[in-house]
């Protein structure tokens, strides 16, 4: 049985970054069973032959008509903070989101957002660098200019540059499921997930000392075993580290303290496990290192709005559908 794929529209304008442009694309292209899950077309804010930041010019045959019907519109960056965005494209956008479609804005993508009036009262993100410019030019809007990335209700807002594709990354996720999100990631080789409340700025990015190398392998042990008791000195002892010292090291590599990215990586193989296996619950609970269904299901809800068996339900739907 074959399923119809979600609509996805990418609006492209002038003097577009390629790179932004670029990131829809290569994300929303995987197959399901030799069906394509994701149907993305890119579409033209100001006529067919545009420029773009890197030098070269594209051409783009479909119009802001394409917003009428798109399941999922992205607005990939927008090229000057301080230019509003042209009357068609606010309009396109405020129809696309009255009839319920999701409206995406990726860095600077954001301001074209807010200046649709689409963000007053919600909680959004954009690239960090502007965040103070933002703020002012929207002051309805509840902006968190340190996070990868966030949803609220039917908008998704991300962080610049990588962070859009970690959102992109997340949409799958949530509209296709993990297996599918982590096989994209394999793909393009970049984290499978990073949770959108992660910093977007780590003060170590990458290991910058023998000892942060040794870290990042302790981090793949922890994945390995997150089924065990895990505690914040027994993992500075198994690394050979004091806890203040452990506890430093470990934010300055993720971004994030040790509690919640072992409860980002449990839940992330709690979903793993509802989409891709037959386990009961409870062993779900025990294998992800919740230790209880109860605990599970407390912090899923809390975290995805639903209960393990709902997840599970809904992707049951999905995989039947794609057979």
């Amino acid at each position: 049985m074959t399923h119809s794929p979600i609509q996805i529209a990418v609006v492209a304008f002038e003097g577009i970054s390629a790179f932004h442009l670029a990131v829809p694309g290569v994300v929303f292209r995987e197959s399901r069973h030799g069906q394509p899950h994701f149907a993305l077309t890119v579409c033209s804010a100001e006529g067919t032959k545009l420029s773009t930041s890197a030098g070269y010019a594209i051409e783009v045959q479909a119009t802001l008509a394409l917003l009428d019907h798109a399941d999922i519109v992205v607005i990939p960056s927008w090229r000057n903070p301080d230019e509003t965005p042209p009357t068609a494209l606010l309009d396109a956008l405020k129809r696309a989101h009255q009839r319920d479609a999701m409206i995406v804005g990726l860095c600077l993508g954001a301001y074209v957002v807010a200046e649709a009036g689409l963000l007053d009262g919600k909680h959004a993100t954009t690239h960090w660098e502007y965040g103070d410019h933002f703020t002012k030019r929207f002051p309805k809007v509840q902006l968190s200019a340190d996070v990868l990335y966030l949803q609220e209700e039917r908008i998704v807002t991300s962080a610049g540059t990588a962070a859009g594709m970690d959102c992109c990354l997340y949409l799958v996720r949530e509209l296709a499921g993990a297996e599918m999100a982590n096989r994209i990631a394999r793909r393009l080789v970049v984290p499978p997930h990073r949770q959108g409340g992660q910093a977007q700025f780590i003060e170590s990015p990458v290991p910058s000392a023998e000892r942060d190398h040794h870290l990042a392998q302790q981090l793949d042990w922890i994945r390995a075993n997150l089924h065990r008791p895990l505690d914040i000195d027994g993992l500075a002892e198994h690394a050979h580290m004091s806890r203040r010292s452990f506890t430093r090291h470990f934010r300055q590599l993720t971004g994030s303290s040790v509690s919640q990215w072992l409860l980002n990586e449990r839940l992330t193989l709690a979903q793993q496990l509802l989409e891709t296996s037959s386990y009961p619950i409870e062993a779900i609970a025990e294998k992800s290192g919740f230790g209880s269904t109860v605990s599970l299901r407390q912090q899923f809800r809390k975290r995805f709005g639903v209960s393990p068996q709902a997840w599970r339900k809904s992707f049951a739907a999905v995989r039947s559908k794609a057979n």
